[in-house]
């Protein structure tokens, strides 16, 4: 490992221990917020790809006899944090990523009704929406291997983080990793979808067995791979001011351990800088894939 400091006050808690009780009520929040990715010092080239984008409803007034400001934006605000780590190859895996980020970009964009006051609410339906988006997702990298049969066996994992006020829903398919921390408490929302993460859940291998288990790298669920239907896993909950959420690759948590990733996250406020400190200590541990994190810090807006 990388040997940054440590903060021994810093525990890592399983996803379903998220203390929800006594959330505030407190107005939309506004998100802090960076990405960044890194070859690695192994990789020759980089089938990660990343998206942190930001959605403002808003009014463009062309004329009127009211005299008011040409633009007039909504206090509502989403946010769009995607992680995608091709698969397939180099120019296979590196095509399969941007195009899995640019067609649920194009999703979020044209089709999720993400300003609705009750969409938050009506959870079946947001969930509805994010299989579709990812189901729309494989169906352009599969159709993207018929035109182009050289990429045959390319696809992606993807990780999806949508933040609508106060409320955060993941989509996830694969081995990138969404984190919530919390109070000094780092969650994995996330759970690995390889067949050495399926091994241990069966209690066939122990954490440590999974963590070097040559199945670690075979991937159970993916956009695009030649698979028909994507399994996505699904996860909501409410946010409050000061949770930090880190959406990142493989490249990432295979180098650098939880209880690092905690304390940086811990130590360093402003996103850009955990994020530059993440991937630096990806890549003093071996840097031996590639590495993508994004990290947004939610405050009171």
């Amino acid at each position: 490992m990388t040997g940054l400091a440590m903060q021994t006050d810093v525990k890592i808690v399983e996803a379903r221990d998220v203390d929800t009780a006594e959330l505030p009520i407190a107005r939309p929040l506004r998100a802090l917020y960076f990405g960044l990715t890194d070859t690695g010092q192994v990789r020759q080239n980089n089938e990660d790809q990343f998206l942190a984008a930001e959605l403002v409803k808003s009014l463009r007034v062309r004329h009127s006899s009211v005299p008011q400001a040409k633009v007039q934006h909504s206090s509502d605000r989403g946010y769009l944090f995607v992680v995608a780590d091709g698969m397939g190859g180099h120019a296979g895996g590196e095509q399969a990523s941007a195009l899995a980020i640019d067609s649920v970009e194009q999703f979020v964009l044209e089709s999720c009704p993400w300003f609705a006051k009750h969409a938050g609410h009506n959870e079946d339906a947001v969930f509805a929406d994010f299989r579709r988006a990812l189901g729309q997702a494989n169906g352009r990298v599969l159709a993207e291997v018929t035109d182009h049969p050289e990429l045959r066996g390319m696809g992606t994992t993807l990780t999806l983080a949508f933040c609508v006020n106060n409320e955060l829903f993941v989509a996830h398919a694969g081995d990138c990793r969404c984190y919530l921390f919390r109070d000094s408490l780092l969650y994995r929302l996330t759970e690995d979808h390889t067949m050495a993460a399926d091994m241990m859940r069966q209690g066939m291998l122990s954490p440590e067995e999974a963590a070097v288990s040559r199945w670690s790298h075979v991937v159970t669920s993916a956009v695009g791979a030649e698979s028909a239907e994507v399994k996505v896993e699904l996860h909501k909950l409410g946010l409050k001011p000061g949770d930090v959420l880190l959406v990142c690759s493989d490249g990432l948590t295979g180098m650098v351990s939880e209880e690092e990733v905690a304390s940086i996250l811990s130590e360093e406020a402003d996103p850009e800088t955990a994020c530059r400190r993440l991937v630096k200590g990806a890549n003093a541990a071996g840097g031996r894939d590639n590495i993508t994190v994004i990290v947004a810090r939610f405050v009171e807006g």
